[in-house]
């Protein structure tokens, strides 16, 4: 008897503690829920918008039309964005919020738990889609993106790695401190940051393009912003002899940075953003 009492009691406390939450969307006015968010991300320099935001059953937000900026202007655009608490981990005690997104063909989802874990999966994403290139670099980028990202903690604690893939990558108009990068169109492009110990660290991002090899590699620490952070990263160009031919106004830019012939290594410095090349 006193097992199905505690049993009873288990789960009244958590049907209780259910009905707790579910009253407390219910009764909370949207408004005031997209002005958390809208604080929480103003304090980190971003201004978010949405034109339309409400909340879904049972215990769940949604917004469509999201717009993510900074000073700079916007930087993320998503069709639709939603997140709900997932109601079987609640109970039995784990906090989860599941989330997705959609930006055109492209769908991001995820899952972020109580004690900081975090996954992020996104596929089919155009890059073309995505207004930061534009924004901060006024680079003109296309190619289809696919990412997973794992994190663990927040901040300086942070640790998880994040795993890229473009599929028909094509890079024009990038400039690192006013000299332009060849522009270039690759069959793939393909990367790993790793996150720990307060730094963001590219065990090596490979571009393998028409007559021209990159590889991107170096940190930075996660400061705070995180556009303040400081760059120190490396840059290798390996172009053929006829790539370089026809980008050869572009190369003689970099005389300065040629290693061995065919090879040149750019030191990128600066800020993630403000990258300059010393």
């Amino acid at each position: 008897m006193t097992r199905r009492r505690l049993l009873y009691g288990g789960c009244g406390a958590l049907a209780c503690i259910f009905l707790i939450l579910a009253f407390t969307v219910i009764l909370v006015p949207s408004r005031e829920i997209e002005g958390v968010i809208i604080r929480r991300l103003a304090a980190e320099g971003y201004t978010f918008h949405s034109s339309g935001f409400g909340k879904t059953f049972p215990l769940g937000i949604a917004a469509g039309g999201v717009t993510l900026a900074d000073r700079r202007g916007v930087l993320l655009r998503l069709d639709r964005l939603r997140a709900r608490i997932a109601i079987i981990p609640l109970l039995t005690g784990k906090g989860v919020v599941l989330f997705d997104g959609a930006l055109g063909p492209g769908r991001i989802a995820g899952t972020a738990e109580r004690d900081g874990a975090t996954h992020i999966e996104a596929r089919d994403i155009r890059l073309d889609d995505i207004p930061f290139f534009r924004t901060v670099a006024d680079a003109q980028v296309k190619g289809i993106l696919a990412a997973d990202a794992t994190f663990r903690g927040t901040g300086p604690r942070a640790t998880g790695e994040i795993r890229l893939e473009v599929n028909g990558a094509d890079v024009r108009s990038v400039k690192l401190g006013g000299t332009p990068i060849p522009d270039a169109t690759y069959d793939r492009v393909r990367g790993k940051v790793r996150i720990g110990n307060g730094r963001a660290t590219l065990d090596s991002v490979a571009l393998q393009g028409e007559g021209i090899y990159i590889r991107l590699a170096g940190g930075f620490p996660l400061a705070a912003p995180l556009g303040a952070s400081p760059l120190d990263l490396t840059l290798e160009l390996m172009p053929q002899p006829a790539f370089l031919n026809r980008q050869r106004v572009i190369f003689a830019l970099m005389t300065k940075y040629l290693v061995t012939p065919g090879q040149y290594r750019l030191p990128i410095r600066g800020t993630l953003d403000k990258p300059l090349l010393p």
